[in-house]
C-alpha cells in the first residue's frame, strides 16, 4: 500500500464478498502510485463502520453482499459518512440498479470486468465530485425506463419471489387474496410474462424489485 502520509494519495475502502475479487481489485488499485486500499470488508452491514474507522476518500461497494447491499449501504454512506463518495463496482450490470445505485448517491457505477487503467480513472473522478456510469449501462437505463409496476404491484411481486402461495402474500401485505390475484396478474402483463415466477424474474433483471 502507498504511504498514508503522501496528501495526494486517495484512500480507498472495499466491499465484495467475494474475497479472490476483493483481493484482485485491491492489488491492481494499490499499484497505482496514488491510490490505496485502506479498508477490505465483505459484507454490506459492515461498511459504515470500517469508513467510519478509516476514513477513506471513496468506497466501491459491490451490489449483491450479505447484511446489507450495496444500494442500500450507499444510502447509509450518505447519512453517515457524506464525505466519503461512492463508486459502485459490480457483476450485475442491471440498468435497474444503475438507476437506483445513483439514487441513492453513487458517484459512479462500472462493472468488474472494466480495465484496471479505466477503473483506477473512474475512481480519481468519482473522488473529484464527477460522475461516472458504464456507457452501456447509461444507454440500457435509457431504453430500460422506469419501472412500469405500481408500488403495490412490486410489493406483491416480492413477496412472490420465494414462491408464497397468494394466501401467505395476502396476509403478508394485509390485503385480500382477490386483490393479490389482481395485482399478480396486473404485473404479468406489464412484464409480459406469462407466469408469476417469470414476472419475478423479469421484474428483478431490470432492477424494478
Amino acid at each position: 500500500m502507498n504511504s498514508q502520509g503522501d496528501r495526494a494519495t486517495i484512500r480507498l475502502l472495499l466491499a465484495d464478498d467475494q474475497a479472490l475479487v476483493r483481493g484482485a481489485l485491491a492489488a491492481l488499485l494499490d499499484l497505482e502510485s496514488d491510490l490505496s486500499v485502506v479498508a477490505e470488508v465483505g459484507r454490506g452491514d459492515e461498511v459504515v463502520a470500517a469508513v467510519l474507522e478509516h476514513r477513506p476518500d471513496v468506497a466501491l461497494l459491490d451490489v449483491e453482499m450479505p447484511g446489507m447491499d450495496g444500494i442500500a449501504a450507499t444510502a447509509a454512506l450518505r447519512e453517515a459518512a457524506p464525505d466519503t463518495r461512492v463508486l459502485i463496482v459490480t457483476t450485475f450490470g442491471r440498468p435497474g440498479f444503475l438507476r437506483k445505485a445513483l439514487h441513492a448517491g453513487a458517484g459512479g457505477f462500472v462493472v468488474k470486468d472494466t480495465p484496471a487503467r479505466q477503473l483506477a480513472d473512474a475512481v480519481r473522478r468519482v473522488h473529484a465530485g464527477l460522475r461516472v456510469v458504464d456507457p452501456t449501462l447509461a444507454a440500457d437505463s435509457l431504453v430500460s425506463g422506469e419501472s412500469p409496476l405500481t408500488e403495490r404491484e412490486t410489493q406483491v411481486l416480492r413477496a412472490a419471489h420465494d414462491g408464497a402461495p397468494v394466501a401467505a402474500i395476502a396476509g403478508a401485505l394485509f390485503l385480500s387474496a382477490g386483490t393479490v390475484r389482481n395485482h399478480l396478474s396486473s404485473a404479468m402483463g406489464k412484464t409480459g410474462a406469462s407466469t408469476r415466477a417469470e414476472a419475478v424474474r423479469i421484474a428483478e433483471s431490470n432492477g424494478w424489485l
